[in-house]
């Protein structure tokens, strides 16, 4: 059978990181949590869950991400899920993004925040602008079908490996998905449900969170298909 392992990157997250591991199917083989320099109990809820807990203080979600990968060189995976640490994804839904890959349809599979099932308020009108921009120019540029930039994701490990994912802070999302574009990875989409989270968003939360968030993700589309990067 296939091993899958989780990644969540945390932040200040120890109201919601509990009910995130609670939330996870068994079908899961082993979690990582990384605490991104928290100044709360994220580290100290995420073990009493039984969760593996890395410390990475430089802040950053590609930092945290990459963190995780490392750890897991030891002992690869066959399946790699990332989701938020704040309780805005629905862990129990991990099954049906990862089925498509263990079906061998896929190697990538995106849970796609569809409007029909996201709880009023879960995505600031910014958010949806800017999803909806990314996704378009993929579309234009790529012949693209992603709808979305959904956090919650699965990738095979030896495909997450290739893609040699660089960027430590907001692009992290955009990069993996123009890879996967690129390089005509078989990807599929999974509608998946989506709530307000537990706490202030460390993005969309903020003025300044908003704005490199949004340069970081155009400037990565832009620079990666001008640059003729693979």
């Amino acid at each position: 059978m296939s091993s899958t392992a989780v990644i969540i990157p945390a932040y200040n997250e120890a109201s919601a990181i509990g009910k995130v591991l609670e939330a996870l199917p068994n079908s899961v083989d082993k979690v990582v949590v990384i605490d991104n320099g928290s100044t709360d109990e994220t580290a100290t809820e995420a073990k009493k869950k039984g969760a593996i807990v890395l410390h990475e203080p430089r802040q950053g979600y590609g930092y945290a991400c990459l963190k995780g990968m490392d750890y897991l060189l030891k002992h690869p995976p066959a399946i790699v899920v990332f989701l938020d640490g704040d309780y805005s994804d629905y862990p129990e839904e991990l099954n049906s993004i990862v089925d498509p890959i263990k079906e061998g349809n896929v190697d990538f599979s995106l849970g796609a925040r569809v409007r029909s099932l996201r709880e009023s308020g879960s995505l600031t009108p910014q958010q949806v602008f800017g999803n909806g921009l990314a996704c378009l120019l993929m579309r234009w540029l790529y012949q693209s079908r992603f709808t979305d930039l959904g956090p919650f994701r699965a990738v095979r490990w030896e495909t997450l490996q290739q893609l040699e994912m660089q960027d430590k802070t907001y692009g992290w999302t955009v990069e993996m998905q123009l890879k996967i574009l690129r390089r005509k990875i078989p990807y599929t989409e999974v509608p998946v449900h989506y709530r307000n989270r537990i706490g202030i968003s460390k993005v969309s939360g903020t003025l300044k969170g908003t704005l490199m968030a949004g340069y970081k993700i155009l400037g990565w589309i832009g620079h990666f298909y001008f640059s003729g990067w693979k």
